[in-house]
This record gives C-alpha cells, sequence and structure tokens, in this order.
C-alpha cells in the first residue's frame, strides 16, 4: 500500500469515527430526553391514581417512610431513584454510575424528625 492511498485511507477512517461520534451525542441525549419525559408521565401518573383513590373515598396502600414524605419531597425521591440530581449543586444531571449524592439525601431527607 502507497502513501497515498495509506493517507487516504486513515482520513476515510477518521471522517467515519467523527461520524460515529456525532451519531452516539445525538443519541445519548435522545435517551435522556426520553428518560425525563419518562420520569414526568411516571410522576403525572402516580398523581392521577392517587386522586383516583381520593375520588374513589379509597385508601391506597402507602408505605409508612414514603407517609412521611410530602408529595414534593417524594417527586424528588423519584427522580433521584431514576439517577437524576435533585440537589442545589447539580439539578437535573444524571448521577454516574447511580453514585449516592450527600447533598441529594439531604435535600429529601433533611428536615425528617
Amino acid at each position: 500500500m502507497d502513501k497515498k492511498t495509506l493517507y487516504d485511507e486513515l482520513g476515510n477512517v477518521e471522517s467515519e469515527m467523527t461520524s460515529m461520534v456525532q451519531r452516539i451525542t445525538e443519541m445519548k441525549k435522545a435517551v435522556d430526553e426520553l428518560t425525563e419525559q419518562n420520569v414526568t408521565l411516571e410522576i403525572e401518573n402516580r398523581h392521577l391514581r392517587e386522586r383516583l383513590v381520593e375520588l374513589d373515598g379509597q385508601e391506597g396502600e402507602v408505605v409508612a417512610e414514603a407517609q412521611a414524605l410530602s408529595k414534593s419531597r417524594m417527586n424528588l425521591e423519584k427522580i433521584y431513584e431514576d439517577g437524576f440530581h435533585v440537589c442545589n449543586f447539580s439539578y437535573g444531571t444524571r448521577r454516574e454510575n447511580d453514585e449516592p449524592c450527600a447533598f441529594c439525601l439531604d435535600v429529601i431527607y433533611g428536615d425528617r424528625k
């Protein structure tokens, strides 16, 4: 293989890699948007179910720990469980490898007695 052909081939591979990186970035962005939309829909669905229970006069089963949390803190807890930060420092960004965040946990559970 001569130098010209080798150089042209390297240019083609570089172009393909750049295109692939761009496609992967777009796909990652789409997944993030879908995940956020899913969280929003799950929260809305939970609220609708709670409202139905209220309207029907039935009591839903709620875990004792969840009863201690307000609806807004339960929403934050759900977002946190889905892998997103809820703290002031990184709100809305994805938690890498679902690592715990002391700031988020303080926002959710900090004022509980």
